[in-house]
């Protein structure tokens, strides 16, 4: 097992396109970590030169006690699952599963032994006999990720290996690599651009735009506590609210916003904590789930405001409401189902004033 360090890793391309800057990450030993943004932001990059397939332009990738900067990608002692499964078609899973270990000489026995244990491991023992083109993309994905346990690496890498897969058997594999983590007490480093995949997968997660860490931390922490707007942006479905305003101070600290019609107090913990901020344009961030139809038990301070319901989404088990405040602000909330307003109408929804979030207009960066 290993611990993964990355010391100021930057990848450049034709010495003027910067896909990474400087990325300081440590993945500790039998932790699962999930590199998360949007398309382009460098995960894959990232992944690809810890694991060789790309070249370091600056800093350092440790594996265990090791700067593997100069160690051919073989030797690294790394498996990775790609996003295509990337089986042998003329070969059947016993031989997709054996051929790299065949490849590195092992004896028969052995590569029996690995390869009978990893297809227990992901339910696939009686699919030995069949080849690629006889298997569900549920069962290819299984079988890549078979070949990647036969190797029992150090450290295994994901690159978005779920994203050919629909929605079902995404849900079912991410709870088939989760248990196979949990299993195999090895160091798990995983690519998506998918948030609920980061959310419920990882022991801790990276969070990448345009090449930058914007933060590192566990899954709740990221959700409740964001460093900046762009990750209480990309973090939570449906998205957090943004509206844009000013900070006021007339004896209390409250947020206003006039084309919106929108006035809401700032609870006095989070006051105090603003104190040396003064006064000024804000933008503040309210998550769907503290907007409520009526009061909750479990709410902090709350605040009324005026809603014109504008579509209501039935998702199953809740539902989300588009509604306005305004010209400007359009806003969403998550409401159980039996709390459906009716579109068209103008109604009072009450905003959870303890769970305001508030960023700098210029940085972005949390107040």
């Amino acid at each position: 097992m290993a611990e993964v360090k990355l010391e100021k890793v930057s990848k450049v391309y034709d010495g003027k396109v910067t896909a990474v800057r400087e990325v300081d990450v440590i993945i500790n030993d039998k932790e699962f970590v999930v590199l998360v943004g949007p398309s382009g932001c460098g995960k894959s990059t990232v992944l690809r030169m810890i694991a060789g397939l790309e070249e370091i332009s600056s800093g350092t990738v440790t594996i265990g006690d090791r700067v593997v900067n100069d160690v051919p990608p073989k030797d690294r002692d790394i498996a990775m699952v790609f996003q295509n499964y990337a089986l042998y078609p003329h070969m059947t899973v016993y031989e997709n599963l054996a051929f790299g270990l065949k490849l590195r000489k092992y004896s028969k026995p052995e590569i029996d032994t690995r390869v009978r244990e990893a297809a227990k491991i992901l339910g696939i023992e009686t699919y030995l006999d069949r080849k690629p083109k006889a298997l569900s993309g549920g069962q290819r994905q299984r079988v890549a990720l078979g070949r990647a346990i036969v190797r029992q690496p150090k450290v295994f890498l994901f690159d978005e290996p779920l994203s050919n897969l629909d929605a079902n058997l995404r849900v079912q594999m991410r709870t088939e690599i989760s248990r196979l983590h949990h299993r195999l007490q090895t160091t798990m480093i995983y690519v998506t651009h998918d948030q609920i995949e980061a959310m419920s997968m990882g022991d801790r997660i990276v969070v990448m735009r345009d090449g930058v860490v914007q933060q590192v931390d566990t899954p709740l922490t990221i959700y409740h506590h964001p460093t900046n707007k762009f990750v209480a942006g990309f973090i939570g479905s449906p998205t957090m609210n943004f509206i844009s305003g000013q900070l006021q101070r007339n004896g209390a600290l409250s947020f206003h916003q006039d084309d919106a019609r929108l006035s809401l107090p700032i609870a006095p913990a989070m006051a105090d904590r603003l104190k040396n901020f003064g006064a000024g344009p804000v933008t503040l961030g309210i998550r769907p789930e503290h907007i409520h139809m009526h009061r909750p038990p479990d709410a902090g301070s709350v605040a009324p405001i005026k809603a014109m319901i504008e579509v209501v989404e039935p998702v199953g088990n809740e539902i989300f409401v588009y509604f306005s405040t305004g010209t400007t602000a359009q806003m969403v909330a998550r409401f159980a189902t039996d709390h459906a307003p009716e579109v068209g109408k103008e109604c009072e929804l009450l905003v959870d004033t303890s769970r305001i979030h508030l960023f700098d207009n210029t940085s972005e960066r949390t107040l």
